[in-house]
């Protein structure tokens, strides 16, 4: 377990865990922990949001509880639901042995021992080491009821189950929360959480990251990985590549042993950095060529 009582050992805490990250975003998770306050991290797909949730929950030995959203989610999802298969056998059960009493059968059926837990209702629960990390991950993909939902909940971090009664947190959860921004959250939620915008790192940060997960290349390779990426973010395309993709790109040329990037390798692995054909067709050809040019005429000595 590490300790986080200063932005500096909120660095060095991550970067333990090999997530490299800037002051800024070292600063807003140290006062996010320190206040209680829920982190509400917005940007692009593939620049880290999720990882940094996950880096947290190791760093702190916590266990990390995770809302995958998704649209059409609702509060009954996302807290519990109860174990219709186990209910109906213990009915049956009940039945076949006669003299059922309904009423008494009614209190045993709705009890912790067919309840399924989800993960709101589990991060609302004493957990071993301590409150656990609670990711909301890609919020933006639900609606506006569960939004009014999500922050009832976060106020009081507690719920309610009808059959059982409302369970509160013993220990309020760290929660972070994200969003691709694919279209805007409500004011009301972001005001209740610490903001900071994840953006693409520049090139000495993302080389760091990339000399981090994937130590095993060649510095002359990965500098031509970090500055091809990066010249692609700035082509019209529509999904620019996040730093996941230069990852998986470069341990891509690293199973294929590859020492330099050249028009043949981009074509036989473009599918690593993007993810749709219209940007893949842009690529083809003396485009990539023209790209590879101008970034070893950036990367060569003065």
């Amino acid at each position: 377990m590490t300790s986080m009582n200063s932005i500096d050992e909120v660095q060095a805490a991550l970067a333990a865990q090999d997530y490299v990250c800037g002051r800024a975003l070292a600063t807003v998770v140290f006062l996010s922990l320190k206040l209680g306050r829920p982190l509400f991290l917005e940007g692009e797909a593939g620049v880290g949001k999720t990882e940094i949730a996950k880096a947290i929950a190791a760093a702190l030995g916590r266990r990390l509880i995770r809302l995958q959203c998704y649209e059409g989610l609702d509060a009954g999802s996302a807290v519990y639901e109860w174990n219709f298969a186990e209910q109906m056998i213990a009915i049956r059960t009940a039945e076949a042995s006669g003299g059922a009493d309904r009423d008494a059968l009614k209190s045993e059926l709705f009890t912790e021992d067919y309840l399924i837990a989800r993960p709101l209702l589990e991060a609302m629960r004493s957990q071993p080491g301590g409150a656990p990390v609670l990711l909301i991950d890609e919020l933006d993909r639900t609606d506006e009821p569960f939004e009014a939902f999500l922050m009832e909940a976060l106020s009081d971090f507690q719920v309610t189950i009808p059959e059982l009664g409302t369970i509160k947190a013993p220990e309020p959860p760290i929660v972070i929360l994200t969003s691709n921004r694919t279209r805007e959250v409500h004011d009301a939620l972001k005001r209740r959480c610490l903001y900071h915008w994840v953006d693409y790192p520049n090139f000495d940060r993302e080389l760091e990251i990339l000399h981090t997960r994937a130590p095993e290349a060649a510095e002359a390779l990965s500098r031509e990985i970090v500055a091809f990426v990066q010249k692609l973010r700035t082509e019209d395309l529509f999904k620019k590549p996040g730093v996941a993709e230069t990852i998986d790109w470069a341990k891509c040329l690293l199973a294929l042993d590859v020492i330099t990037i050249s028009p043949d390798v981009i074509a036989d692995t473009i599918g690593a950095i993007l993810k749709y054909q219209d940007d893949i067709a842009r690529l083809q050809g003396a485009e990539a060529s023209r790209i590879l040019d101008e970034v070893r005429a950036e990367l060569a000595p003065a």
